[in-house]
């Protein structure tokens, strides 16, 4: 990065000081992960330098010889990967990738039923601070009290009491394989369309970890980061009946020109994922996730769902006496990110929750399987059980500084070369 560091140091030295905090410490918010070499290397491709409005072959500027031909690998190995009829990669991200849909097939006012956000749904499924429960009659289900699972009956007599144009089946913290085949079966009940935004778990689909969504639902949104492991962007992918209203509603019904260097690497993260080793990743990431869940419920930790068949893990700290907020900021110094979090029925403003979201993805990315899940439980229970504990903090940074040294990032394994 020779020609950054002279042109704007202040820019370089942060990019050098994350990218050296990535490699030191222990990731486990859900939402992230490490790209490969590879798809950083298309993320910072000329194709940024690209204006590209319309489709492949249908463009509204010249010169998209490469550009058409990139999108198209694109798609092309999407519809591969998940078996999909139609795919659009365009979305800038996945909040405009359900907002698409929404443009496609309702119009503000009409009824979206979604999973509650404090119940692990996200904010583009109807919560009030999101336009799409301000455009829209956002209606939401529950996780059950007594299970902190999903109750389908009470999703059936929700969606029929309030007759929603759009189900929404999806989520950004819950831990368990939803039932795809039933909320197909409800969708049909209530004459809706199904909408499924399989963003968090769309790389466990595609390594064969996790169900897929594909043959159930009329439109499945993801993005193409978290455990898909691509850049940060979006993609749509629909039955063939709903491929022209969705590619309108994307272009130009919400945004411009698609950003050419992201289907780029959008397209050698889905050949990546194509692979057996992506398929031993995903498989991986799973066990990972109920290693660390073990861990922490023998240290008694209060796991929403009591677990978890994803790559994800919301925890309750009430028992434990700490809120979210602290637990989280006491393990970032400790070397462990993660996030705090809302959880079901929680009596405590989203800014300072009851619970902590964590997942297995990126650290699965650098290699860490069972053994090293142990290692990270014990050091949570540490932490959280002295959240004032600064030397204590120092001390388990270091430990975990050394044990992510023996396992190089992905795209960062210069920093362990020296």
């Amino acid at each position: 990065m020779n020609n950054l560091q002279q042109q704007d140091q202040e820019i370089y030295d942060l990019i050098q000081q994350e990218e050296q905090r990535q490699a030191d410490k222990i990731r486990l918010i859900a939402s992230e992960n490490y790209v490969s070499s590879a798809v950083m290397e298309a993320t910072g491709s000329v194709f940024t330098n690209k204006y590209s409005e319309g489709y492949a072959g249908k463009r509204y500027y010249e010169g998209q010889q490469y550009v058409d031909q990139v999108e198209l690998l694109a798609i092309q190995r999407a519809k591969d990967l998940f078996g999909a009829d139609h795919v659009n990669v365009q979305p800038y991200s996945g909040s405009p990738a359900n907002l698409a849909v929404y443009l496609a097939f309702i119009k503000p006012g009409d009824t979206i039923l979604g999973m509650a956000l404090p119940h692990g749904g996200h904010l583009t499924h109807g919560s009030k601070v999101s336009i799409s429960g301000k455009y829209f009659n956002a209606e939401s289900y529950s996780l059950d009290q007594e299970t902190g699972t999903l109750d389908y009956d009470a999703i059936r007599a929700k969606a029929k009491a309030c007759k929603p144009k759009i189900l929404i089946a999806g989520h950004s913290a819950f831990s368990r394989v939803l039932d795809f085949a039933e909320f197909r079966k409800i969708a049909d009940e209530v004459n809706a369309l199904l909408l499924v935004d399989m963003a968090h778990f769309a790389g466990l689909v595609a390594g064969g970890a996790h169900p897929s969504p594909i043959p159930y639902a009329d439109v499945v949104t993801t993005t193409t980061h978290k455990s898909l492991r691509g850049p940060r962007g979006a993609m749509i992918l629909c039955k063939e009946e709903h491929a022209q209203a969705i590619d309108k509603a994307v272009f130009p019904g919400i945004q411009g020109g698609p950003h050419n260097s992201t289907t780029a690497a959008i397209a050698v993260a889905l050949k990546e994922a194509a692979s057996p080793a992506f398929k031993e990743y995903a498989a991986q990431i799973v066990a990972n996730a109920k290693t660390l869940a073990t861990t922490l419920n023998e240290q008694g930790f209060h796991l929403v769902t009591g677990g978890t068949d994803n790559h994800l893990l919301l925890i309750d700290l009430t028992n434990k006496g700490v809120t979210g907020k602290v637990a989280a900021k006491a393990l970032d110094a400790a070397g462990i990110v993660l996030n705090y979090n809302a959880v079901p029925f929680d009596p405590r403003k989203p800014f300072d929750p009851s619970g902590v979201r964590l997942g297995t993805s990126a650290v699965t990315s650098r290699g860490f399987k069972e053994a090293e899940m142990v290692k990270i439980g014990n050091w949570i229970n540490a932490i959280v059980s002295a959240p004032e504990d600064q030397a204590l903090q120092a001390e388990t940074a270091q430990a975990v500084k050394d044990l992510c040294a023996a396992f190089p990032a992905p795209g960062l394994e210069h920093l362990s070369k020296g």
